[in-house]
Order: C-alpha cells, then structure tokens, then sequence
C-alpha cells in the first residue's frame, strides 16, 4: 500500500496514470505494477519481488520502453503529410476530472498545468516551466529567474520542436520508479501524459540506472532517435532540475543553471 497525503485525488491520478501506461503492454510496452484498488488517500499496488539488475534485462527494457512511446503513434507517423492527432499534454482517460495534473514526491506535490497543445515547445514551457517557475520567485537570485525565463521562452518558440507526435510517456522516471523485479524492470510512480519521448530517457540519464548503455542502445535499435538528441538531454532535464532546486533547494542551483545554459545556446 502506498499512501498519498498533499493532494486529496493523488491516488487516483497515479492509479489512472499506472492504468494508461499498462495499457500498452499489449503492444510490447514495459511491465506497469498492476493497480489492486484506491481508497481515499491510499493506493494499493501489486507486490513486486525484487531482482538483480542484469545487461539482458536492461535490453528488454530499452525495447519495450520505445514500444510504449510509440504506442498512440498512428501507422503513417512518418508520412511528411501526416501529423498525430494526439496533442502534447493530454491526460489518461481515467484522469480524475478537475485535477490538475500532478508532480513530485508524494507529501510535496506540484500542481501543473492542464493544457493541451500541438506544439511540444508550448506545451512545455506553459504547461510544465511556467508552474515551476512562478514559483520560484522569490526562492531564487533575480538574475538566475531572468535566465530561467530566458531558457522557457527559447523552448516555447518551437526552436527545438520536431516532426515527432507526442508519445505515451512516464513523466517522471528516474531510477527509482523502474524497479528491477526477478521478472525485469517494471515501472511505478508515473507522471503520464502525452509529451517528448526523450523527456523519459533525460530523465533516466539524470540520476543513473544500472546497464544505462544498454538501455539506450536497445531503445535505439526499436525507435531510433532524431538525430542530435544527447545533445538536447539538458534541455528535457531543465523541467525536473528546476523541480528539484524548488523543493530541495539550492544544492540542485549550478545543474539546473547550466541546463539553462545549454538550452540558451543549442543550435545559436
């Protein structure tokens, strides 16, 4: 049983965000712990026995996490003529109506923004950035916010905005939501939502993950990448930095200034 306390509908966005991501292991996607049932500020999970973390396991991984970002992509996504109706941000179908989408650790959880756009660099710097950093203010130098800002508006001009649909993604996985089970990685914890399928890969480069190479290899061999992505990893990190130098402070200041950074001056 996991328990939710800073939002009264937490359990249910996380158990309608588990159920969404589930749904496309039938199309070759990752294992997801399997939802039991909800209860007013408890969430109550199927148990995962724990397992080592192992290069084969790895492998099935990177494969199965680029078969569920693919997962709302239609057959002629790469027909030039042919763009995804799925828009950036939209929520699983079960979302509870009202409740914005939410993020963090479960006794400290942001609310972001609910909006759905077709642009990837929109989406992101209005529905994700701006949340974070209007909260900022105030926590942080005046000029570190200006550069900030800075950073969101380069993202929301649709400078790095790509043919790509969105994708089925996790929304908040680092390493300790892809559980090593004596039956491969499952998944937990997720932040679901259409949105940048290199956000989940940023994300797991952030913190580490045992076999990470192998990983990244697999996931390149199923859907391989548009070229450059390594170099746009601190652009998709800038989001979760910024998260965290809110709610832990300024030890998180240097990296989510220097993702900033980057993403001022990539492709200038």
């Amino acid at each position: 049983m996991k328990r939710t306390r800073s939002h009264p509908h937490a359990a249910e966005v996380e158990a309608a965000g588990l159920r969404w991501l589930r749904s496309a292991e039938q199309a070759g996607g990752p294992r997801i712990v399997k939802v039991l049932r909800t209860a007013p500020s408890a969430l109550y999970l199927q148990r995962i026995a724990p397992g080592r973390a192992n290069e084969s396991d790895a492998v099935a991984f990177g494969a199965a996490l680029a078969k569920m970002h693919c997962a709302v992509w239609p057959p002629e996504t790469f027909a030039a003529e042919n763009r995804s109706p799925v828009p950036f941000g939209a929520l699983p179908p079960d979302h509870p109506a009202g409740t914005p989408p939410l993020f963090g650790p479960a006794d400290e959880l942001l609310e972001l923004g609910a909006g759905r756009h077709p642009s990837w660099g929109v989406f992101h710097a209005t529905e994700r950035l701006e949340p974070v950093l209007a909260a900022l203010h105030g926590a942080v130098a005046p000029m570190d916010l200006r550069t900030l800002r800075r950073a969101q508006d380069r993202i929301g001009s649709g400078v790095f905005d790509c043919a790509e649909p969105a994708s089925l993604i996790h929304g908040d996985l680092w390493n300790g939501n892809a559980l090593w089970s004596d039956s491969g990685v499952v998944l937990i914890d997720p932040a679901a939502h259409t949105g940048h399928r290199e956000a989940d890969l940023a994300m797991l480069q952030l913190f580490g993950l045992p076999h990470l190479d192998a990983v990244l290899h697999s996931y390149q061999q199923t859907a391989p990448l548009t070229d450059g992505w390594r170099n746009r990893v601190p652009i998709h990190q800038l989001f979760y930095l910024a998260v965290h130098l809110l709610l832990f402070g300024p030890g998180y200041r240097d990296a989510t200034m220097a993702a900033a950074e980057t993403t001022l001056q990539l492709g200038n």
